[in-house]
């Protein structure tokens, strides 16, 4: 018998829950930190226990995070079922995803537990074939390819998505406001704003990822905000200034002295920025050849992306690879 939407965590339940967490090798501190710690938070906030959680691996060894932080848990296939699974992971995620570990992701879900991915996660969870007709969303830096990939999951650029009894996120910040968002659902929105409070933390869960920070008092302008998006979703083939304000319904004149007046940077230059930025990644992060770096970003002529690399980073990209390895 098909489990029923009503038996998702994310919904009003004053009941504790039982999490289980898995923690995959190489996933970042910051998103383990920001799965586990806003339940601690809502615990010690709301004096009583909320949330009971006990960590596992993908096998009986230690899962070793980004920063050299290992953390000992018990092989998942050992857990018969849960109220909640959380799943943290960040790199190496084809390596990672192993029939064993997703035969136990298919088996959990269909005991009717509720999964929830950050980061990485959501690539486990759709090679195990469980977003397969789900909104869903991951990392905005994996986000084309994990479109590509997973055909059949509706890919959002949401900070992060809730479908039936499966959650997915972007990274760290992403996850907070998903942990907050699983908080004020199920235990009201008092509590989930004295947990906010406590890492004075403003949630954004409304908001779109995109590859640049902004100063938070952006949020309450939602034409530059409308703007950035545009600009993120666009690093390949950059629009015209005036392009952007139309579509943002503002005049050129107007988007620039917004953009000065909040980000201290004319439009252009925030677009070159979050342009570099994207080439920086894709030259440390991947090794796509130098040339579809420079077209990835908006580049025709390799000479002007190789001048406007180094005068941003101080290097090439050949030479970082160089140095990095």
């Amino acid at each position: 018998m098909p489990i029923s939407e009503k038996s998702s965590v994310f919904r009003r339940d004053p009941t504790p829950l039982n999490v289980a967490i898995l923690v995959q090798d190489e996933c970042n501190t910051l998103s383990f930190a920001a799965a586990v710690d806003p339940m601690r938070a809502a615990n010690r906030r709301a004096g009583k226990t909320l949330f009971n959680w006990q960590f596992y691996t993908a096998t009986e060894a230690p899962a070793s995070l980004t920063s050299g932080l290992q953390i000992n848990g018990l092989a998942i296939d050992q857990l018969l079922r849960c109220d909640l699974l959380l799943v943290v992971a960040g790199f190496r995620l084809e390596e990672q995803a192993t029939p064993r570990l997703l035969a136990s992701l298919r088996r959990l879900y269909a005991t009717g537990t509720s999964i929830a991915a950050i980061d990485g996660g959501p690539w486990l969870l759709a090679e195990a074939g469980l977003l397969d007709g789900h909104n869903a969303t991951t990392h905005w830096e994996d986000i084309e390819k994990f479109s590509q990939r997973f055909p059949k999951v509706t890919t959002l650029r949401d900070r992060f998505c809730i479908s039936d009894r499966i959650a997915t996120s972007g990274g760290a910040s992403p996850c907070i406001d998903m942990m907050l968002y699983l908080i004020e659902t199920r235990y009201g929105a008092d509590l989930a704003h004295r947990v906010s409070s406590a890492f004075l933390y403003d949630p954004m869960p409304a908001s779109a990822q995109r590859p640049i920070s902004i100063p938070r008092a952006i949020h309450h302008h939602p034409k530059v905000i409308k703007a950035l998006d545009l600009m993120g979703q666009t690093l390949d083939a950059p629009l015209a200034i005036p392009e952007i304000a139309m579509k943002t319904g503002l005049s050129t004149r107007v988007l620039e002295l917004n953009f000065q007046t909040h980000l201290h940077k004319s439009p252009q230059a925030v677009y070159l920025t979050m342009r570099l930025e994207e080439a920086l990644r894709l030259a440390t992060d991947t090794q796509t050849p130098v040339r579809d770096i420079a077209l990835a970003t908006g580049f025709n002529s390799p000479t002007s992306f190789a001048r406007a690399f180094k005068s941003a980073h101080g290097t090439s990209v050949r030479t970082l690879r160089t140095q990095r390895r």
